[in-house]
Order: C-alpha cells, then structure tokens, then sequence
C-alpha cells in the first residue's frame, strides 16, 4: 500500500499520487539545504523516478540540521507514522537506535533481495561500516556523507596582510593570522561555522586534547577544552577579529570577500568555489601545537524507518540507486563529501576527472587519518545535550559567561541527564 504524504515543505522533490500511478509512494528526509546539497538531493530523486517503474520518492527538507530533522521524526512517530528513509546524523546514532523504529539494511537485503546478499561487504570497507553501528554493535545504517571540516582561505586578502598565503598551520595561527588581516586590511580574519550542531566545536577543543565524552561522561570541559574554547572566545568578543553569526551568513560573509578564513565543512565547496571572485583554496584543518589533530566524521549514514513490507523493499530500491559509483560521484560533485563506498574516487564514470580537477577536495581526503567519531550522546540525553551545547556556545561567544563557568557548568548539567 503506497504512503500518501500530506503537504511538502518548500524546496521539497514534488511528487503526486497522479505522478505515482501503480508505484510505491516514499519519503526521504533529508537535511541539506540548497546550498549545501539540496539540488543534488533534487536531481537523484528525480534521477531515481523517472528511471524506477515500481518506486516515488518524494524527499523532504529538514531545518536545523540533523537535531531538526530528529526532532521532527520525533513528532511523526507520535502521530504512528514514519518516513521510509532518513539521514541521521553521526552525533545522534546512539540517540536515534535507542528511540525509534529502524531496520537493518542488510535484514531486508536478506529477506527480499537475494541478488544483493553482499553488496555491502563487497563495496564498504569495514571501518568505514563501523561508523554506522551504534554502541551494542548493531549495524543501524549505511555510512552516505563523510566530511572534515577543512580551512578556507581567501588569498588574496592573506597576501594583502602580508601573511603566508598557504595559510595558518595551527590555531594559535590562525589568531596570529586574524589580528593581523584586520589591521591591514579591515576586514575579519575568522569565522567558524555555527550550525545547530557542535561538530566543529568538538573538532577545536579534541585536537587540544579534551574529550567530548569518556566512559559514558561529558568530559569536555578540562583544562584542554577550556583553554581551546577560550581562544575562539577572544578571538570572537575581546580582538574582535572573527564573527560570531549563523553559518549561512558566516559562510556568506566569506564569498562576499569580507572575511579571509572560514573553517567549515568540505560540503560546502561547490557553494565556495562557484561563488567566490577571489582566489579562494582549501588547507587541512589547524592543529595545535605538538598535538595531534582529531576531526570527528562529518555527514550522516542512511537509514530505513519504513514500517510495512513493501515501503521497506522500495526504501533499499532508493538506497542501492544512491550507493551506485554514479550516484555516489554526483553526490560527492555536488556537496564535497568524501565518497564512503570503495571504487568511486578512481573509476572513469565516477571521480577520476572531477578530482584531478578540483583541488579543493585535496585537504579532506588528505586528513582522513585524522577522523574520530562525531561523539554521539548515549541513552535518551542526545537532543538535551546538544541543545546545551548550543545554548553556551551563544552565552560564551556572545559574552555573557566566561569559558570556564559555561562549559563547567554544562558538563555538570549534561552528566545528569547521563545518570
């Protein structure tokens, strides 16, 4: 029986019950707005329907990102309803497997296509399968988006201030680097995306060597994280070298010229590089001095929410088409995402050409060897935790608390959550 949807947000693939005429009505949720994704979203879906004679996909934008999106699949399943297919975010695995309805993707490859029995061990590298299993060890999903969050430069404004135009190696640089761009020139130096998430936050203060979390305890706020935090603090209220304003208009702020380094997503590439009229470069993400960098895994895996048979059989129909090599190539041209599956980076009808002709993916692949995992709340404190830890990011940015009060006292309030 096909899923009759009611209403399609703005921006959503259209789809219609005339459109769908003998096929099985699906929705897949997704979070990636126009500029970050949205239109490649589109151009699958619509790819996937006009090729499919038994499926329709019918995808639905999420705002606030991937605790948006949960919290929205939070009110559907209160009303007895589920999408078929949805991004989940790295951070909400756990938070996700321990509180909604989902089925293996390998369980119904078993029941219901035989022909696929191991198209997952044939094409994913086990590590990278891992990245999908949540803390009991089940495989809850199929690893889709991975990212680091990477530096961009705008080199012409670095050599304007007569700083190196290879850009900072550490974080203690990139102040350096900002104090300097806004004398010289004017403009801000840095911006570090504010998402509704703390991926980046957490990128900052574990390669100082703080841990978001140990042991089944918030950690985060040590020595190690307080003293990374409070360099992006000062930056932000006490030099007043970096901006403190939403990712879009951060982002933005970067394209339009007026400030020289963003550290964001790889995603966000094709948005940067189609937009900017300045030489515009990609570097590995700044470390901290004598330390080693950790960078959690950007991005979400693809898991199934359909509850009934046939929306379940038509959920890995849409899934096998978006982790075909040409998929997977579109899918990384137009977001900047690193492939998960093997034999795409290299096969002439995937990624061959596109990266000997796009630089700026060279800085993701090449510090692959430094992702951890997103860290990923356990039990049901994931989306209270990371409200939190938005909520002090905007009081220590925004200078209404110091560095060592917020994250004392958030930790405290996120470890009774976990009791």
């Amino acid at each position: 029986m096909a899923l009759f949807v009611l209403g399609a947000c703005s921006g959503d693939s259209k789809g219609s019950k005339e459109q769908a005429e003998g096929k099985t009505v699906i929705e897949y949720w997704h979070v990636n707005a126009e500029t970050q994704g949205g239109q490649t979203v589109d151009a699958l879906v619509k790819e996937f329907n006009e090729t499919s004679d038994t499926v329709e996909v019918i995808a639905k934008y999420n705002p606030d990102m991937y605790k948006g999106l949960m919290q929205n699949l939070q009110a559907e399943a209160a009303s007895g309803k589920a999408p078929a297919v949805i991004q989940v975010g790295w951070s909400f695995l756990d938070y996700f497997s321990n509180n909604f309805e989902f089925v293996s993707p390998q369980t119904i490859i078993d029941q219901h296509f035989e022909e696929d029995a191991t198209f997952l061990s044939d094409h994913f590298l086990p590590n990278v399968m891992d990245l999908a299993k949540n803390a009991e060890g089940v495989q809850v999903g199929i690893p889709y988006s991975l990212s680091s969050p990477v530096l961009y430069i705008n080199r012409d404004l670095l050599r304007e201030a007569g700083v190196s135009e290879e850009g900072p190696k550490t974080w203690q640089e990139v102040r350096e680097f900002s104090n300097t761009i806004q004398q010289k020139t004017g403009k801000h130096g840095f911006y570090m995306q504010e998402p509704a998430d703390n991926w980046a936050t957490q990128a900052l203060l574990e390669s100082n060597g703080a841990r978001m979390l140990t042991d089944g305890k918030a950690t985060f706020a040590s020595a190690e994280g307080i003293e990374a935090y409070s360099l992006l603090r000062d930056m932000v209220v006490k030099d007043q070298t970096a901006l403190h304003v939403p990712w879009d208009q951060g982002v933005q702020s970067f394209i339009d010229g007026n400030v020289a380094m963003v550290y964001t997503t790889i995603a966000r590439r094709m948005q940067i590089q189609d937009n900017a009229r300045f030489d515009v470069a990609t570097v590995p993400s700044p470390t901290w001095e004598g330390k080693e960098v950790r960078l959690p895994a950007g991005g979400a895996m693809l898991a199934i929410t359909a509850k009934e048979e046939e929306q379940q059989r038509a959920a890995w129909e849409f899934m096998k088409f978006l982790y075909s090599v040409e998929s997977v190539a579109a899918w990384t041209e137009g977001t900047g995402y690193v492939p998960p599956r093997e034999g795409v980076a290299e096969a002439e009808n995937g990624l061959k050409t596109f990266l000997e002709e796009n630089e700026m993916m060279k800085a993701a692949i090449d510090q692959m060897d430094g992702v951890v995992p997103w860290t990923s709340f356990p039990g049901d404190a994931g989306l209270q935790a990371e409200q939190l830890l938005l909520d002090v990011r905007d009081q220590i940015l925004g200078g209404s608390v110091d560095v060592e009060t917020g994250l004392k006292e958030t930790e405290e309030r996120i470890n009774e959550l976990l009791k």
